[in-house]
C-alpha cells in the first residue's frame, strides 16, 4: 500500500445526528489527500458499512469495515441506573469475512441482549467472537484511557493486557489521539508508557466526525438537533473545538512526531484489513416439501393442479405458457421463492385472512395465478411474463402481497414460527432531514423567531424530490430572502448542508426479511421499539441477495371484508369475488356518475370529474382509468376519450399497431404495450423488449439510440445470421418506423405497469 497514512476512526452520517462525515463526499477527500484507504468506525452500529464499501470502491480506495462499540462497565446484561448507566468505547475493524461476522454478531447481540441507554457488549462477549478482528482501544471514552485519566495505571495495564491475549497476535493496538485537549496529552504520555511496558502497539487516529475544518458549525447544529438544545445554550453537549476533521497524512505526521510508529502502524492495519461484499449469492430459505419429491416437481404438481381449478377447459396454449414459465423460474432457481410465498399465501387464505388479487408485475404471471398468489388472470388482460421476471437480466422476483390491515401480523407471526423467530426480521428504514424539515430544525437551534423560520419554510413547494436548491430556483420570494437578509441566508445554507441527512430509524412499514441462517449471520441487527429488524434497508438486502418482502396491510380490504360478513349476516347471500364477472352495467353506471367515494383509486375529486367525462362502461376503461390518471400520462386523457367516443375517427401509426393499442383506443398507456410493440413489430423477444423498456423509462440515451438502429433494421451476428429481424423487415417502412421509437420513447418515462393497473382495479 503506497499510502503512508490511513484514517482509522472516523463516523459517518449513520452515527445518526452526530457524525457529518458524508459517505457520498469523503471519498473524494481521501483520494485529494493522497489516500488510498479509510475505515468506517461508526457509534455501535454498521448501517452505512455496505453504502460505504460501494462508494469507497468506486473511487478505487480500500474499505476498512469496523465499529465503535459501547462497552458495558459489568455484564452486558446488568442494568442497574446506579452502576450501568455509563458506556466504555471500543474500536473494531475486521481483518477478514470471519472478522466481519464476529463483528455483526457482537453488533446485533449489544442491541439484542445488551442494550441500556446504548447497545453494550461485555468483555466475554467479545472473547466469544474476537477471530479476524483488530481492536483499537478508542477515543477518551474508552476504559483504558478513562483509567489513565484518573490515575489508575494498574488498572489501564491490566486491561490492556487482558485485550491483547484476547485478541489474535497484533491485533490490538493503544490509540493515540491529539484534538490538542489537555487530557489527551495526559493520556498519551500514559499510552506510551504502557506500550513500552507490555509490547502493545500504538496506532494514531483522528477522531473524525466531519469532513473539512469548516464543517465544525455544521456538524454542531447537528448536535443540537440530536440533543434538543439550541446553540447559545451554555449546559450543552458539544465538541471542545473544530480539530474533529479529515486531517492530512501531513498533519497526522507532524502532530504524532514523538510517536512515528503509530502513523506507520496505520497502514499496517489497513493492509491486514481485507473484507468483501459478495453480491453475487442468493441465499433464499429452505422449503421443505413432503414425500421427498424435488422442490421443482412439487411446484409443478401445484401449478397443473390450480391450472385445472383457474380455467375451464385447460387448453394447449394454457399449459404452453405455464410450462415455459416454470421452466424459466427452474433456469434461474427461483422454485422455492414461489413455494415460500404460495405457503404463507395459502395460510392466509386459509385462516381468512383477506388477500390482495395482486400488485405490481407478478400478476402477469400464470404460475402466480395458478398458486393462488394473484386473482388476476394474466391471459385475459395480456399481460407479460418478462415484465416480472425477465430471463435475460437475473434480478430476483419481486411479489408484494397486501393483506387485511387488522390481521397481517398474523402472517409475519406465521413466517417467523415457520422459518424460525431468528431468520425473520423486519427491515429498517432511516427518515431524513427534507427540504423543509432541515429549515425548521436549523431554524430551531440557531434560536430564529418561529414565525420568520415559518415564513421561509412555506417558500419550499411540496413536491417529491423537492430539495432547497430547486426551491430557491423556483420560487423568487425565496432567492429573494437569500439574497437580501442576512440570517436567511445563514439558516437556508446551514439548512442546505444537513439536508438529506439521515435523522433518525425506523421500521419500514412492509418490509420482512427472511433467510436460511440465522440473519445475524448474514446482516447486524437493530432493536426498534422491542421489534428487532436488520440494520439494512431494503435496498442494501436485495443487493447482498437476502430475500425480502413486502407484507402490505391495506384498509381497503379490511373494509371489502367487514362488507362481506354484513351482506351475509343481513342478506344470507355469499358473495366469492374469485367467481365475480366485472361487466355490471350498473356498477359502470354508478362510477359514470362519479359516485365512488370510497372506493379504492377512485375517490379523489380529480378522479371523479375524470371519470364523468370518461364513462368508463368496460373493466379496460377502469384499468386504463387508474394508468392514465398521474403526472405525465394525463397528457394523454383528451385523447384517450376523444378516441374512445370516436373510434371510427383513431388512426394508427401502422397498422400492425392496432391489435396492440385497440384495447386503449389507439393510445399507449401500458408498459407492456412498449414491450409488445417491440416485440411484435421488430421480432425481439420478451426478454429483450423488457431491458429496452426499462432504458427507455431510465432515459438512458445512449442504450436508446443503440436500440433504435436495432430496432428498425435489426440484428445480425458475425455468422450474418439474422438474431433481430427489426421493423424494415418486417414491412414497416424506415419513417414509420423512427416515428413509433419517438413516441415510445416520449411516453416509455410515464408508462404504467398494466399488470398493477389490473390488481388495483379489481381491488
Amino acid at each position: 500500500m503506497d499510502s503512508n497514512f490511513v484514517h482509522l476512526h472516523v463516523h459517518t452520517e449513520y452515527s445518526l445526528l452526530d457524525g457529518f462525515t458524508v459517505i457520498g463526499k469523503v471519498m473524494d477527500r481521501v483520494k485529494e489527500l493522497g489516500m488510498n484507504a479509510i475505515a468506517i468506525t461508526d457509534h455501535g452500529t454498521m448501517f452505512g458499512v455496505v453504502d460505504f464499501y460501494k462508494a469507497a470502491k468506486k473511487k478505487g480506495i480500500k474499505p476498512i469495515i469496523g465499529c465503535e462499540v459501547y462497552t458495558a462497565p459489568r455484564k452486558m446484561v446488568d442494568k442497574d441506573p446506579q452502576k450501568d448507566k455509563y458506556q466504555g468505547h471500543l474500536v473494531l475493524l475486521a481483518k477478514n469475512q470471519e472478522g466481519y461476522q464476529n463483528i455483526i454478531k457482537l453488533v446485533s447481540n449489544g442491541f439484542l441482549e445488551g442494550f441500556y441507554y446504548k447497545p453494550r457488549i461485555d468483555y466475554d462477549e467479545l472473547s466469544k467472537y474476537s477471530k479476524g478482528i483488530i481492536a483499537l482501544s478508542a477515543c477518551l471514552a474508552g476504559e483504558i484511557q478513562q483509567f489513565l485519566l484518573q490515575d489508575q495505571y494498574e488498572s489501564a495495564k491490566s486491561l490492556a493486557l487482558r485485550l491483547k491475549e484476547m485478541f489474535e497476535e497484533d491485533s490490538f493496538y493503544l490509540e493515540l489521539q491529539d484534538h490538542n485537549m489537555d487530557e489527551q496529552k495526559k493520556v498519551n504520555l500514559g499510552l506510551v508508557k504502557l506500550s513500552k511496558e507490555t509490547g502493545i502497539p500504538l496506532v494514531a487516529t483522528n477522531d473524525i466526525h466531519y469532513i473539512n475544518k469548516e464543517d465544525a458549525q455544521a456538524h454542531d447544529i447537528l448536535l443540537c438537533i440530536q440533543t434538543g438544545k439550541i446553540i447559545e445554550d451554555k449546559e450543552r453537549m458539544k465538541f471542545p473545538n473544530d480539530e474533529f476533521y479529515l486531517k492530512s497524512p501531513e498533519e497526522m505526521k507532524e502532530r504524532f512526531a514523538f510517536a512515528p510508529e503509530a502513523i506507520y502502524n496505520t497502514v499496517k492495519i489497513a493492509e491486514q484489513c481485507n473484507v468483501d461484499f459478495d453480491f453475487d449469492t442468493i441465499h433464499l430459505p429452505e422449503y421443505e416439501v413432503p414425500n421427498n419429491v424435488s422442490k421443482a416437481d412439487y411446484l409443478r404438481t401445484i401449478c397443473f393442479q390450480g391450472l385445472e381449478a383457474r380455467y375451464n377447459p385447460v387448453t394447449e396454449e394454457l399449459e404452453k405458457r405455464l410450462n415455459e414459465e416454470l421452466s424459466i423460474i427452474e433456469r434461474m432457481g427461483y422454485v422455492e421463492y414461489f413455494l415460500i410465498v404460495w405457503d404463507f399465501i395459502k395460510y392466509a387464505k386459509d385462516n381468512k385472512i383477506p388477500v390482495g388479487p395482486g400488485r405490481g408485475s407478478a400478476a402477469g404471471s400464470i404460475v402466480s395465478y395458478t398458486l393462488g398468489i394473484t386473482d388476476v388472470d394474466p391471459i385475459k388482460y395480456n399481460l407479460i411474463f418478462e415484465r416480472f421476471l425477465n430471463p435475460e437480466r437475473i434480478s430476483m422476483p419481486d411479489i408484494d402481497i397486501d393483506f387485511c390491515y387488522e390481521r397481517r401480523e398474523e402472517v409475519i407471526d406465521y413466517v417467523k414460527q415457520k422459518y424460525g423467530e431468528d431468520k425473520v426480521a423486519q427491515i429498517i428504514t432511516f427518515g431524513t432531514m427534507a427540504a423543509r424539515a432541515a429549515i425548521r430544525d436549523v431554524g430551531r437551534v440557531i434560536n430564529m423567531p418561529y414565525n420568520e423560520v415559518d415564513k421561509i419554510a412555506k417558500q419550499i413547494p411540496f413536491a417529491i424530490g423537492m430539495t432547497i436548491d430547486k426551491a430557491l430556483n423556483m420560487n423568487p420570494e425565496l432567492k429573494k430572502i437569500y439574497e437580501e437578509d442576512r440570517q436567511g441566508k445563514y439558516l437556508i445554507d446551514m439548512a442546505k448542508r444537513l439536508e438529506g441527512m439521515p435523522r433518525h430509524a425506523s421500521t419500514h412499514a412492509a418490509g420482512v426479511v427472511i433467510a436460511k441462517k440465522p440473519l445475524k449471520e448474514h446482516v447486524p441487527l437493530y432493536v426498534h421499539d422491542d421489534n428487532s429488524t436488520t440494520q439494512f434497508t431494503m435496498g442494501t438486502l436485495e443487493e447482498l441477495g437476502l430475500l425480502k418482502m413486502d407484507f402490505l396491510g391495506l384498509r381497503t380490504l379490511t373494509v371489502i371484508k367487514d362488507a362481506l360478513e354484513l351482506i351475509e349476516k343481513n342478506h344470507g347471500i355469499k358473495i366469492d369475488f374469485a367467481n365475480c364477472n366485472y361487466e355490471d352495467e350498473k356498477v359502470y353506471d354508478l362510477i359514470s356518475r362519479g359516485e365512488t367515494l370510497g372506493l379504492f383509486q377512485l375517490e379523489s375529486a380529480g378522479m371523479i370529474q375524470f371519470l364523468k367525462e370518461l364513462k368508463p362502461n368496460c373493466f379496460e376503461d377502469i384499468i386504463a382509468g387508474i394508468s392514465l390518471y398521474r403526472p405525465g400520462p394525463m397528457d394523454s386523457i383528451p385523447k384517450y376519450i376523444e378516441n374512445k367516443n370516436k373510434p371510427g375517427a383513431i388512426e394508427y401509426m401502422h397498422e400492425s399497431l392496432e391489435p396492440i393499442l385497440d384495447v386503449t383506443y389507439g393510445c399507449m398507456v401500458y408498459q407492456e404495450q412498449v414491450m409488445q410493440i417491440v416485440r411484435d413489430l421488430a421480432g425481439y423477444s420478451y426478454g429483450r423488449s423488457d431491458i429496452v423498456r426499462r432504458a427507455m423509462g431510465k432515459k438512458k440515451m445512449d442504450v436508446m439510440e443503440e436500440e433504435r438502429k436495432n430496432f428498425i433494421y435489426g440484428i445480425t451476428n458475425e455468422e450474418g445470421e439474422v438474431e433481430v429481424p427489426g421493423c424494415i423487415r418486417n414491412g414497416v417502412p424506415e419513417k414509420v418506423a423512427n416515428k413509433i421509437y419517438d413516441e415510445m420513447i416520449d411516453f416509455a418515462n410515464y408508462a404504467f405497469n398494466k399488470s398493477h393497473g389490473v390488481s388495483s382495479s379489481h381491488i
